[in-house]
């Protein structure tokens, strides 16, 4: 993956993207999902990664993490992405891009957006219409949530909880349920391009934050209102849904952020 200007910022929550070439079905067998999850596993063991919540579906992946070391996240995703496209084009003689050049990460504030977010990405294959429940799906963080694993889990479930602010594990597991029986009886499943489009999620006092440590990144972002308390710091135009055959397209350049760098 190309490298980007990278930024580091102690303990803040991010979600990230990735799409497979060409929005290609590449991880559309449960083989080709649990090895990316293996390797999401490996890079929590390596690095530190903190997992807060994720999905893999058939032509991307989300990821919720805890920006807790310089080098953590980089290392991890270039781990994950690069093994996981390695063992695949083994194993199918294939030769060629397995992901997008560059994955999106979008800054997630640490309140009710948190909760939102956890929620939107265990949606995802319900928005997708493939399954009608995520407890349906076998490759996402509900499932894990509410069944730990004994061993390979990759949520880091006490660090999930205290930001959430629930400390204990079943009252933690049932609120959860809660959340997302209430998003899908309430028809608050739609895609919803904030989370995926923008540099940031959160009240007016984080944008700006964010806005301020970005500098002289930030110019052509602007904050945008998306309804209630719920804010963005996001490009002029969306891109996300841009043609990925052009090149230098959707995640270019200008709205892809590592941050790893003070």
């Amino acid at each position: 993956m190309a490298r980007a200007n990278r930024h580091h910022i102690p303990g803040q929550v991010w979600h990230i993207t990735h799409r497979c070439h060409k929005k290609e079905f590449l991880l559309k067998f449960a083989k080709d999902r649990q090895r990316w999850r293996y390797w999401l596993f490996e890079a929590r063991k390596r690095f530190g990664l903190q997992v807060l919540n994720y999905t893999a579906t058939s032509n991307h992946i989300h990821l919720l993490v805890v920006d807790n070391h310089m080098d953590t996240i980089p290392k991890s995703l270039q781990l994950i992405a690069g093994r996981t496209a390695q063992e695949y084009n083994q194993r199918k003689e294939r030769n060629g891009a397995f992901w997008e050049d560059r994955y999106h990460a979008t800054a997630i504030d640490h309140d009710e957006h948190l909760l939102r977010c956890l929620v939107y990405i265990d949606l995802n294959m319900i928005r997708a219409g493939v399954v009608s429940h995520p407890s349906e799906w076998d490759m996402n963080g509900y499932n894990e949530i509410q069944k730990p694993p004994i061993r390979y889990g990759v949520i880091d479930h006490q660090e999930l909880q205290r930001l959430c602010g629930i400390s204990d594990p079943q009252k933690f597991k049932e609120q959860y349920k809660q959340w997302v029986e209430v998003a899908l009886t309430g028809g608050s499943v739609e895609r919803e391009s904030s989370w995926t489009e923008s540099v940031a999620v959160g009240n007016r006092k984080f944008i700006e934050e964010v806005k301020a440590r970005l500098g002289i990144q930030a110019i052509g972002k602007k904050i945008r209102e998306q309804g209630g308390t719920l804010l963005t710091l996001r490009e002029e135009s969306a891109a996300y849904n841009a043609d990925y055959g052009v090149k230098k397209g959707a995640l270019s350049l200008q709205n892809t952020y590592f941050w790893d760098i003070s």
